[in-house]
């Protein structure tokens, strides 16, 4: 599958990678991609576009490159960024400020739309040194969520100067990575191994239900939502364990699988085919976890304390998500694994699926584009 990979070396340590997400009803690939880089002397937000289409070989493989379109200077590390919509980039620092960046698709420029400056803070918002990291965010536009390094939970509206609402100790610990879980409801996990719930409608500042990892408070780094499960959940950390989560029962991971050697830094379900995994890691591997094989010939059962429980899905489309991904052990024959990286040594920070393209960046200071995921 690397003939599939076409890769770009950039003279930067990339932290972030992700897809800009294309229109409702788009029937294209998407083609136009973001990465941040951290632990350089400048660091920069770029947007890159996949390359020339009409490049392709006899057989109709890609041989073009990603090319660099724009690209600006970003103070501090980048933690995390999602797009906001077609157009602004929603990016979170180190030294705690949350800014938008719009791309300005006419002309290839980008440009700081707004800018909460210390949205994470350790002592006060006004000390010239008291920034904390920003280390998640998540957006479903207009409204935007932040999470840090100091506990914090932010609550911004793209349109708006001040945080809408803020929870000042959300977390006594760090808080690594935020996504929401319903419109009203966020997801956070921390450096204690804790998964939390919080509803948002809730003027209370405390999570609506608490799940954790038993035994070694193993912080967690990232966590996923199931597209269309909303109960099921992934979460990577330190260990390079991956667990599933079934958010309706137990405070404890339904099933823990053996997967990096090192910290999983991100975790993604494939948005539109979720028995599609993705993981990566500091150990320098990508893994895709394939859940679609040969389920159908398998009854769907959720086990649960010995006693099996028929279980339909919702949706006729997923329903061998639902055994797969919840049963105590999805490896058992129904699950593939494939590592899409091999000899990669370095850290591999951040991977983004969308469609039938993958995309991932390396602290080797180098982004790969994957077009042909599921060829």
């Amino acid at each position: 599958a690397m003939e599939d990979v076409s890769a770009k070396f950039v003279s930067q340590k990339i932290s972030r990678t992700r897809w800009r997400p294309l229109p409702p009803a788009a029937l294209q690939p998407p083609d136009l991609f973001a990465t941040g880089s951290w632990d350089n002397e400048d660091n920069r937000i770029s947007i890159w576009s996949v390359g020339d289409l009409g490049n392709t070989g006899l057989n109709g493989e890609y041989h073009g490159e990603p090319h660099l379109l724009c690209d600006i200077q970003h103070n501090g590390d980048v933690m995390d960024m999602q797009f906001l919509d077609q157009e602004r980039i929603v990016v979170a620092s180190s030294t705690g400020t949350v800014t938008i960046f719009r791309h300005h698709q006419n002309n290839q420029t980008l440009s700081a739309d707004h800018r909460w400056a210390k949205a994470h803070y350790h002592v006060d918002q006004d000390t010239s040194c008291g920034g904390a990291a920003c280390t998640g965010v998540v957006c479903n536009n207009p409204e935007i969520v932040t999470v840090g390094e100091d506990g914090r939970i932010n609550l911004f509206r793209a349109d708006q100067k001040d945080a809408v609402r803020t929870i000042d100790n959300a977390d006594s610990s760090t808080l690594h990575a935020v996504t929401f879980l319903r419109t009203t409801e966020i997801l956070t996990v921390n450096s204690i191994g804790q998964l939390k719930i919080w509803d948002l409608r809730q003027q209370r500042n405390e999570p609506s239900q608490i799940f954790s990892l038993a035994g070694d408070r193993v912080p967690l780094h990232c966590v996923d939502r199931h597209p269309n499960q909303q109960h099921i959940v992934a979460t990577g950390g330190q260990d390079g364990m991956l667990s599933i989560w079934d958010i309706r029962q137990g405070t404890m991971p339904v099933s823990l699988l053996n997967a990096h050697e090192a910290e999983m830094w991100e975790v993604h379900f494939h948005p539109s085919d979720p028995d599609h995994l993705f993981t990566c890691s500091e150990d320098g591997s990508l893994w895709h976890w394939d859940t679609s094989a040969n389920v159908s010939e398998k009854p769907s059962f959720l086990h649960q304390g010995g006693r099996s429980t028929a279980y339909l899905s919702h949706s006729t489309m997923n329903q061998s998500v639902v055994s797969a991904w919840l049963s105590n052990d999805p490896t058992k024959d129904r699950m593939e694994i494939t590592n899409l990286i091999p000899n990669q040594t370095l850290s591999v920070n951040s991977l983004d699926v969308l469609g039938p393209c993958l995309v991932y960046g390396t602290d080797a200071e180098a982004i790969y584009v994957n077009r042909q995921l599921f060829a």
